[in-house]
Parts: C-alpha cells; sequence; structure tokens
C-alpha cells in the first residue's frame, strides 16, 4: 500500500526563511511523485512513529544538507490531487535556517533551487504552496 495513494498520507512542510526575510524553495523534479516542474515550499513524507519536527529536521538533511529549526505551525492543507489519485493532510510550519547552504541532493525530485522575497515568488506554485505563501504574505503585511 502507498501512502497518498491507498490511504491518505501526512506530508509536512517547512517555510525557510533567512535573516534578511528571503524563503527558500525547490522547484520539482522529472522523478517527484506530482506537480511536477514548480516551485514549492519543500517538506517530505512523515515516516510512521515520527514527530512532524522530526520529519522536517530529517527531510530537510537529507534533501538539502541544510539543518532548520521548526517554528510554529503556518498551515495545514488538505493536498488533494484527483487526477493523480493522490490525498495528502499537509502541516507547514515557519522555520528557520540554522546552518548550511541548500545544495540539491536528489536531482530527480528537484531540478532547481533558491532563496526569494516572498512578495516576488514564483508564479508557478504547488497547490500547498500557494496557499503556505498565502499565509505567510497575511503575516508579513499583519506585521507578525
Amino acid at each position: 500500500m502507498k501512502r497518498g495513494v491507498d490511504y491518505i498520507g501526512v506530508g509536512v512542510g517547512a517555510v525557510i526563511q533567512r535573516a534578511d526575510g528571503a524563503v527558500f524553495m525547490a522547484r520539482r523534479g522529472p522523478l517527484a511523485k506530482n506537480e511536477r516542474g514548480l516551485w514549492e515550499f519543500p517538506g517530505g513524507s512523515v515516516e510512521f512513529g515520527e514527530t512532524l519536527a522530526h520529519a522536517l529536521v530529517r527531510e530537510m538533511h537529507e534533501e538539502y544538507g541544510i539543518t532548520i529549526q521548526v517554528g510554529r505551525l503556518l498551515d495545514v492543507v488538505d493536498h488533494i490531487l484527483p487526477e493523480e489519485g493522490q490525498h495528502w493532510v499537509s502541516p507547514s510550519y515557519l522555520c528557520t535556517l540554522l546552518e548550511g547552504e541548500p545544495t540539491i541532493r536528489e536531482p530527480g525530485k528537484c531540478s532547481e533551487i533558491g532563496w526569494f522575497n516572498p512578495h516576488s515568488a514564483p508564479a508557478e506554485l504547488t497547490r500547498i504552496s500557494r496557499e503556505n505563501l498565502a499565509s505567510l504574505l497575511q503575516l508579513l503585511d499583519a506585521g507578525a
């Protein structure tokens, strides 16, 4: 049985901010499970027995070689992709970069990375990342 296909999967996302306010984003590669070619706030699947925060720390280290601190909950998104037969529930957290500079460690899953001003982030976003960005901009505009 496959997570997100045969049963609802749990994913988790990281909206990672640097001290200058820029956010880290990644373009999904040709081997991504869905929404290939679109930009996203990175994340991954939660493994059995793993906390959401631990899953984020693990995924960011495995996929980008960075250490993050997981902060407050930003969003919880139902990620339903009927055209791909997938259903995920994905909480996303505000995170800070503690150590390292991101590099692509899984080139099939990710084709490009970058730091962006949240107000001028790429337009071609995954469904979850569109909602995450809207929530982030609301927080920033409110001065939080």
